[in-house]
């Protein structure tokens, strides 16, 4: 495990899980939630984002069929980059660079490198992800994070989308406008009706409890997990809807050989009450 440690905050990740955070505080206050035993506080998602329908697709007229990588999971879901033990690049006391290489064998038939940096800084957490595709022709990608928050009565979250995917089978299926129940553009109460939807048109910009998440234009998805009675809730910016790789039209970004995507996540807390 690294700590990473920059005035009051404190950051623990772990490379050999996913290069993932563990927990993150600021002084006492838990930024992140207190993972569970074998739980993550933040894992990063690639080559592709939240579901793929049964673990099955179909490119260019080949058909794929990588697997279900979550026990009692009927889908492929977030990725296989939260399931590999990642590489430290480099390790200072308040940053870790770490990297990640697949060579299109199990859970993801498309070579690829990812590197990922973990950045604490005055304001809070910058986050930046890139991958690379080193498959000898185009291949498809996807970038995303996924944070558990501790959860709080009164919690609400603000951001603005001009779409959001309805679930079938826990899938995307349909694309519809917002409805009212689910616009958050003045702020929703986390403990309104659940969610476990992706939505589009997301401009890169959301409010938390106590913190501000803001993204790079790659990440103009975001998929809100809300549980109802659970005490943590997720906001995952993501680079793709779920199950896209099985959509016509746009959805994951296509990356001919040796071209990469990157993008960052920035965390910005709250002095107030800490």
């Amino acid at each position: 495990m690294i700590t990473l440690i920059r005035g009051d905050d404190r950051v623990i990740v772990t490379p050999e899980r996913g290069g993932s955070i563990v927990t993150w505080h600021r002084g006492e206050r838990p930024v992140l939630r207190d993972p569970q035993p074998n739980g993550l506080g933040c894992f990063p998602m690639v080559p592709y984002c939240n579901r793929i329908a049964r673990g099955r697709f179909v490119i260019a007229g080949e058909s794929f069929d990588i697997g279900r990588n979550s026990a009692g999971h009927p889908h492929a879901i977030h990725g296989i980059g939260w399931q590999r033990a990642w590489h430290v690049e480099t390790a200072t006391k308040d940053r870790a660079t770490l990297s990640l290489d697949h060579d299109g064998g199990s859970g993801w038939p498309f070579p690829f490198s990812a590197r990922m940096t973990w950045q604490l800084n005055d304001q809070g957490l910058t986050i930046t992800m890139e991958a690379n595709n080193r498959h000898d022709s185009d291949a498809p990608m996807g970038l995303g994070i996924h944070p558990w928050f501790p959860r709080e009565a009164g919690d609400t979250i603000a951001f603005e989308a001009d779409g959001v995917w309805i679930n079938q089978d826990t899938v995307a299926h349909t694309h519809t406008p917002v409805p009212a129940a689910w616009d958050h553009r003045a702020g929703r109460a986390v403990s309104g009706e659940p969610l476990d939807n992706c939505f589009s048109g997301w401009p890169g910009l959301a409010q938390l409890p106590g913190l501000r998440m803001t993204a790079s234009a790659i990440f103009d998805h975001l998929q809100v997990y809300t549980p109802a009675g659970a005490e943590f809730f997720c906001v995952e910016p993501v680079s793709h809807a779920p199950n896209a790789i099985n959509r016509p039209g746009p959805g994951m970004a296509m990356l001919k050989s040796g071209e990469s995507v990157m993008g960052s996540i920035d965390f910005v807390l709250e002095r107030s009450g800490n």
